[in-house]
């Protein structure tokens, strides 16, 4: 069987394709050269702009679209009288009297800016007054102390800082004029801001011009029977009425010995010299107050502040000692004075009316700038009190519960605000408008919770308000957008009050 089968091996055989071409492939290659590149830099071209202005052709004017049919002078004859008394009764609507436009959508808030002091006096002496000067760019602050109980002994200075200065040393005044006795008060000029007033503890007035580079002293009232006999608690500018020149003020003084004095300034003679002045009695006291305090009516009462209307010139208020509050004017002359008092001028009282008094000596007395018969007084009763001019009996008493209220002020550009320095060392700020007498805003305006014995308003920078303490301190505070703008209604507050129609 295997010789049947054996292997073998024929050779191929191949077919050509009836249908297929025939194909034939073939490489190649190729280079190209080597690439060259440049790089070069540009500017663009300078450009300038022109402008141009067409003028007015005359000949081409605009006209509205002749109304052939009448019915656009139709409808405007229609709703002309409608108009007009929708804008009738808009002139006399107070939809939008409470409505502020807030830009800043800025609250009621108050932040402290500045903290002023002088290392060498501050934890020593109080601050007893402080003044802005007529620009609003400085600020000034009287060194001294309450708490005497024999003669002064203390050295004392009056302190400025300029605030617009742009390095400001919050810890070195600009300004340092030193005292031997006891700063009590200072006021700036209200037009020139290099004029400054003070009085001292020793009863007497003083004058400095900050401009000069040595000796800033310009005059002084001395000491002597023109002069006061206690401290001095107030000085105070008022316009001379006795000249046409705008510029020209009278200084007025007044002290624990009950002397109100006029000072006029000889500027030939670089000297203040006594032009006028009163007396405040006894006799002028409530018969009750006079009887309880058992002052005989032939001695003088100390007055504490005075203040003076923003209309009638001749008006001003005075607070005294024993706590009652009188209206006087400059061309009163009553009772005079007794023969125990000794001036070169004749004193008179200048009462012409009292109001119903503290129950403690009264710290200060303020006139509304927006209202000629509204005032405010505070007291070492720890009461606040408002008044009109026109009746005896206050219209409101506000009692905080913060100890003496040593100071209080308006604000110069709001109506019902109000500011008032406390005992525990908070500065106040009222709203008159509001139904509750609480405070608004209440702020720590002292170190260590020492007193506060004065503010000041900015009379230029509405929104500065200052303080200054028994620490030493003046605190400058920057009132928020809504406190330092008008409103509508503030005066009509004030009127209702006061009840008095605007």
């Amino acid at each position: 069987m295997s010789n049947m089968f054996s292997d073998k091996i024929i050779e191929a055989v191949s077919f050509k394709s009836s249908w297929k071409k025939e194909r034939s492939l073939a490489d190649s290659g190729a280079q190209t050269d080597d690439l060259e590149t440049f790089e070069r830099a540009s500017q663009s071209v300078k450009r300038k702009d022109k402008e141009v202005q067409t003028e007015d052709d005359g000949s081409h004017k605009t006209r509205l679209a002749q109304d052939t049919v009448g019915r656009l002078g139709e409808f405007l004859s229609k709703i002309e009288p409608v108009i007009l008394r929708e804008l009738d009764k808009a002139l006399t609507s107070h939809a939008f009297d409470d409505f502020n436009i807030g830009w800043d959508n800025e609250e009621a808030s108050v932040t402290c800016v500045h903290k002023l002091t002088n290392p060498d006096l501050n934890e020593q002496l109080h601050i007893t007054g402080i003044t802005w000067n007529s620009t609003g760019a400085v600020i000034a602050a009287a060194y001294g102390r309450y708490d005497h109980e024999d003669w002064c002994t203390h050295k004392s200075a009056l302190c400025t800082w300029n605030l617009e200065r742009r390095n400001i040393n919050e810890n070195k005044p600009d300004t340092v004029i030193d005292l031997s006795t006891c700063l009590t008060c200072v006021a700036f000029h209200p037009k020139n801001p290099a004029i400054i007033a003070g009085g001292t503890y020793d009863g007497e007035v003083m004058m400095w011009d900050l401009s000069r580079e040595d000796d800033m002293l310009v005059t002084s009232s001395g000491i002597g029977d023109d002069a006061h006999r206690e401290p001095v608690t107030r000085v105070h500018w008022i316009p001379d009425n006795t000249t046409s020149k705008r510029d020209r003020y009278l200084l007025v003084s007044t002290s624990g010995d009950g002397k109100i004095l006029v000072w006029k300034h000889d500027r030939k003679k670089d000297a203040i010299k006594l032009s006028n002045g009163f007396i405040l009695m006894a006799q002028n006291l409530p018969k009750a107050l006079r009887k309880s305090r058992g002052i005989r009516g032939d001695k003088e009462v100390g007055v504490t502040c005075l203040s003076y209307n923003c209309e009638d010139r001749d008006a001003f208020l005075i607070g005294s000692e024993p706590g009652a509050v009188f209206r006087c004017s400059m061309q009163t002359h009553g009772e005079p004075a007794g023969s125990q008092v000794i001036s070169s001028v004749p004193l008179h009282s200048p009462v012409t009316f009292t109001y119903n008094p503290h129950y403690a000596p009264v710290y200060s007395v303020e006139f509304s700038p927006f209202h000629r018969n509204a005032f405010l007084s505070s007291s070492m009763d720890q009461t606040i009190r408002l008044y009109s001019m026109l009746q005896k009996q206050p219209v409101l008493t506000i009692e905080p519960g913060e100890g003496f209220i040593s100071s209080t002020k308006w604000s110069p550009i709001r109506p019902s605000l109000i500011a008032a320095t406390t005992e525990s060392g908070h500065l106040l700020l009222y709203d008159l408008r509001s139904e509750q007498p609480v405070p608004i805003q209440k702020l720590e305006a002292s170190i260590n919770k020492t007193a506060v014995h004065t503010c000041q308003f900015n009379p230029n920078q509405f929104e500065l308000l200052a303080t200054g303490d028994g620490a030493g301190f003046v605190h400058v505070f920057r009132l928020s957008q809504d406190l330092k703008s008008t409103n509508p209604k503030d005066i009509e507050a004030i009127n209702v009050l006061v009840d008095i129609e605007s």
